[in-house]
């Protein structure tokens, strides 16, 4: 195979994937505690009998950003935010531990507390939440849950139970295809009394819509000029093989 066809081939094959990285942070712009992913083109080697003469595109996800989202304010009393450092503990469908930002929580009618994606959202002891039908939820900075039971005064508050926050080191931490963070080595973390919730309020995406755009045009820009050089390369082999047929 012609050298410029195989490098053209192997680049818009990457591109299409940074492509679909990048769209599926365009995608997430409005949701809640989204942390975008990075995506990066390097040039590899190819092995195979003899030397490496070819190179090949590749494309890696060499992380998340992991900065925060500007706060919103929505008034729900299920809405929580992480204010500064910090992740929310849920239980993914496998039963292990992961962790999000994402804090529009709900109450199934069996009074789990879940995420909107249907997570159960880990307590104290390490179990799901359970909340008995309340007048009012209160959920405080250290994730402590208070309620008023139906049919009592507001004076007549009860602890339920307390959400599991931890603060982990960034770099040990990766986002998986179920869009969670999880530990590298599997570990579980234990619960860090410094993260501070903010009730009634939502962390915005982390995804910046005006430089996804750009980077959206840019690549497919990209994928153009490689489809370019595949037609080009394409052609140029057609027409050697005629002048070698005439020969």
């Amino acid at each position: 195979m012609d050298r410029s066809l195989y490098i053209a081939m192997s680049g818009a094959k990457q591109t299409l994937l940074a492509q679909t990285a990048n769209a599926n942070n365009l995608a997430n712009t409005q949701t809640p505690g989204f942390k975008s992913d990075f995506e990066q083109f390097r040039a590899m080697p190819a092995f195979g009998p003899g030397y490496p003469t070819r190179v090949y595109a590749m494309t890696e996800r060499p992380g998340s950003d992991l900065s925060s989202g500007a706060l919103q304010t929505t008034g729900n009393e299920l809405d929580v935010a992480i204010n500064g450092a910090g992740w929310i503990s849920v239980t993914t469908p496998d039963g292990k531990e992961a962790y999000t930002r994402a804090g529009d929580l709900r109450i199934t009618p069996e009074g789990q507390l879940q995420t909107s994606s249907g997570l159960a959202v880990v307590g104290e002891a390490a179990l799901g939440i359970t909340i008995p039908p309340a007048r009012k939820i209160d959920i405080g900075d250290d994730g402590t849950i208070n309620i008023v039971p139906q049919g009592e005064n507001s004076t007549n508050t009860v602890i339920v139970d307390r959400i599991k926050l931890v603060n982990p080191d960034p770099a040990s931490l990766e986002k998986r295809e179920d869009g969670l963070m999880h530990t590298k080595d599997g570990a579980v973390q234990t619960a860090d009394a410094n993260v501070v919730l903010v009730q009634g309020a939502l962390e915005n995406s982390n995804v910046n819509p005006m430089a996804a755009m750009v980077e959206m045009i840019e690549l497919s820009r990209n994928f153009d000029l490689q489809s370019k050089v595949m037609k080009t390369a394409d052609e140029t082999a057609n027409s050697t093989a005629k002048i070698m047929q005439v020969a």
